[in-house]
């Protein structure tokens, strides 16, 4: 009688260990088999009124911006969240004034947005952030007033935000960021001219409140913000009387104050920030007559100036909203 050799058959999952076989290596956590095309879509701005463009870049190369299609309805200074599929553009500003709509697209093809559902308000100049399941768009300003809104939304429905607590102080211009788990809220103004140096932070996966955090090393509004999955990046904005080329960090499961990361390649404000899983981004960089359009980049684990990474397809202003399927907070 012949015997067979036993032949042991092995099958990963999501959380199964490292192991080699004679050709290759299979990675041992779920993180590691993260799309390999990082893509960050930069929503809206303003040429000559408010814009539906949508742009996509490549995280990890550098160049120009490739169009992705179009908003349903064209808008500035809106924020953004998404997950590793869906990215949702929320609210902004219209030519008649601030919006509730929210509008999504699947971040790995490219076409027009599709209708999402509405904020419990209409606001712009607020900020955005999530993580795989929720979006949180937090502050802003309707057409007279400063907001302490906290809404979200599950990224993977469709329908209306619902409201999810207050921030510690009404403002608008402020710039979100996340890690998985916590989110902060940075910067703005509370008075819609003086800018803030306050950080919020809210538990994503809860409702209630937002926390004090600390401070920023500058007193800002309208910066952009991204992340890794522990440090929180906030660039640019305005001091009432300059534009700022400050980047600073803070470490997101902490509390305490920035630290000084480095500067932009120009002073800006009013970006898209977004991040891939060793990149942030900064785009739609407006130094006041310098290019309007352009983008930043940066390796977040390290500190240092940032580096220009190309331009979006059409030089805008205002292009506050990003998002990206590899940011800090999936």
């Amino acid at each position: 009688m012949t015997y067979l050799p036993q032949i042991k058959i092995l099958v990963p999952s999501a959380q199964v260990s490292s192991y080699t076989t004679g050709s290759f290596n299979l990675p041992s956590q779920k993180s590691a088999f993260v799309t390999l095309n990082q893509r960050a879509i930069f929503f809206g701005g303003y040429v000559a009124g408010r814009s539906n463009i949508m742009d996509y870049i490549t995280i990890t190369t550098t160049g120009n911006a490739t169009d992705f299609g179009d908003l349903g309805t064209a808008r500035d200074t809106a924020n953004a969240g998404s997950s590793s599929t869906r990215a949702v553009v929320m609210g902004g500003a219209t030519d008649v004034g601030p919006i509730n709509s929210m509008e999504y697209v699947t971040i790995l093809t490219t076409g027009n947005a599709t209708s999402f559902g509405n904020l419990t308000n209409t606001r712009q100049i607020g900020a955005g952030l999530s993580n795989s399941t929720r979006a949180i768009s937090s502050g802003g300003q309707d057409s007279s007033n400063v907001q302490n809104i906290i809404d979200y939304i599950t990224i993977a429905t469709t329908g209306n935000a619902t409201d999810f607590g207050d921030l510690t102080v009404a403002r608008n211009g402020n710039s979100g960021c996340a890690s998985p788990t916590r989110g902060l809220i940075n910067g703005g103004s509370a008075t819609g001219d003086v800018g803030s140096n306050v950080i919020d932070y809210v538990t994503i996966a809860t409702t209630g409140n937002a926390t004090d955090f600390g401070d920023l090393t500058t007193f800002h509004k309208t910066g952009a913000s991204c992340s890794s999955s522990t440090r929180g990046i906030t660039a640019g904005g305005n001091d009432t009387v300059n534009n700022l080329n400050v980047i600073e960090y803070v470490t997101i499961a902490s509390t305490g104050n920035g630290t000084d990361f480095g500067d932009l390649s120009a002073a800006g404000v009013s970006m898209g920030g977004t991040s891939g899983e060793v990149r942030g981004v900064f785009g739609s960089n407006n130094p006041g007559g310098g290019r309007k359009g352009r983008i930043d980049y940066i390796t977040i684990a390290t500190t240092g100036n940032a580096t220009d990474f190309g331009d979006l397809s059409v030089t805008r202003e205002n292009t506050n909203a990003a998002a990206s399927n590899c940011h800090g907070g999936l």
